[in-house]
């Protein structure tokens, strides 16, 4: 299976908005992430996912299209021209919509996590550290919690880890002779 071009791209704009919630070298508004989520994570991710539908590879499809659409959508709600977060009357009715926008995409990744059971390791903990990452960022926003967002930000750098991680031994793996072969865990199927 390629995986790596739908991967590299969610690993990518995945590690920028996690160092922006860790706030790294003291940024603590993600805008600058916008372009990025909405060329790389969500254009890029959802051209991935359209290549695989022709494959037969329902997984793959599914899930790049989902997060495709998932970058885009949260580029539109950081847009500042959006006016989508200037439009809440106060900080409280914000942070719950963006929790319940959050939890949304945590029940979405449990179910992706399920079916990777079947796929392989790196998929088993690119999802499980997905699902924890969305779980971490909403309760931050629930909870008005910098250390519960920057948590979800430590989880999502990880799950960017892996991300990558798979990505590159996709890409190796599919080279007519591989400098070196990573692996993920495949497992024997009957």
């Amino acid at each position: 299976m390629r995986f790596d071009r739908g991967l590299f791209s969610f690993a990518s704009t995945t590690l920028i908005l996690s160092l922006f919630n860790l706030q790294s070298r003291g940024i603590t508004h993600p805008n600058a992430v916008v372009g990025m989520a909405i060329f790389c994570g969500g254009l890029a991710q959802l051209l991935a996912g359209m290549w695989e539908f022709p494959k037969g590879n329902t997984f793959g499809a599914t899930a790049f299209t989902s997060y495709g659409a998932f970058w885009l959508s949260y580029a539109a709600i950081l847009w500042p021209s959006s006016g989508i977060l200037a439009s809440y009357e106060s900080a409280a009715e914000r942070q719950s919509a963006l929790g319940i926008y959050l939890i949304t995409w945590f029940l979405v990744t449990f179910f992706f996590f399920i079916a990777s059971l079947r796929k392989n390791v790196g998929f088993i903990a690119l999802f499980g550290l997905l699902f924890i990452t969305f779980i971490l960022l909403a309760a931050g926003e629930f909870q008005n919690s910098v250390k519960l967002a920057k948590a979800g930000g430590g989880f999502g750098c990880v799950t960017a880890l892996v991300a990558y991680y798979i990505g590159l031994s996709d890409l190796l793996a599919n080279e007519q002779a591989p400098i070196v072969v990573l692996p993920i865990g495949h497992f024997k199927h009957d």
